[in-house]
């Protein structure tokens, strides 16, 4: 019977570890060159369609300003490139069956939890031609948690823009 607490424990922390990271894609334009951009401002039109809480908006904006600044990119109004975002949730159901045991009457055990992926897209367009250029995606369970929420937030926007700008394959 401990063994099986045991491994009970050890799955769900696994499973929880599991749920925090992030997976992450990028996609860009090829044809173009990165290393004209070197302004930015966030596309106010586009992000006020963004289905989510101002408060969360101004969560997300606050994380890639400072991840655009950390990587030397300068905030103007006249800038190179708009930053848009935009978001989807999806409730995720998760059913685990603990097989059986032997030695145990009624040894099949099932766990459900529930929990929500989120998905934040960064798009960055070339200002003077409103086209998208690159577009970074980051997926992963989402907190509800106030005091966690903008760490959380950091973490999508960090692992997102480690994408930007794309290197080039030699």
């Amino acid at each position: 019977m401990k063994k099986i607490k045991l491994l009970s424990l050890l799955f769900v922390t696994v499973f929880i570890a599991s749920c925090s990271s992030i997976r992450v894609n990028s996609d860009y334009d090829a044809a173009v060159d990165f290393n004209q951009y070197k302004t930015y401002a966030f596309f106010k039109q586009g992000i006020d369609k963004a289905e989510i809480s101002d408060l969360d908006k101004k969560r997300i904006l606050r994380a890639i300003d400072a991840e655009m600044q950390k990587k030397g990119f300068v905030k103007s109004d006249s800038p190179d490139m708009l930053i848009n975002i935009f978001t989807r949730a999806n409730e995720q159901v998760n059913v685990n069956n603990w097989g059986y045991s032997p030695w145990m009457w009624g040894g099949n055990y099932t766990t459900v939890n529930t929990s929500t992926q989120g998905i934040l897209y960064i798009d960055i367009l070339d200002a003077r031609k409103k086209e998208l250029v690159w577009q970074g995606i980051g997926t992963g369970v989402l907190t509800l948690d106030r005091e966690r929420k903008q760490e959380r937030i950091n973490e999508f926007v960090m692992e997102i823009m480690k994408k930007y700008p794309p290197q080039k394959k030699q």
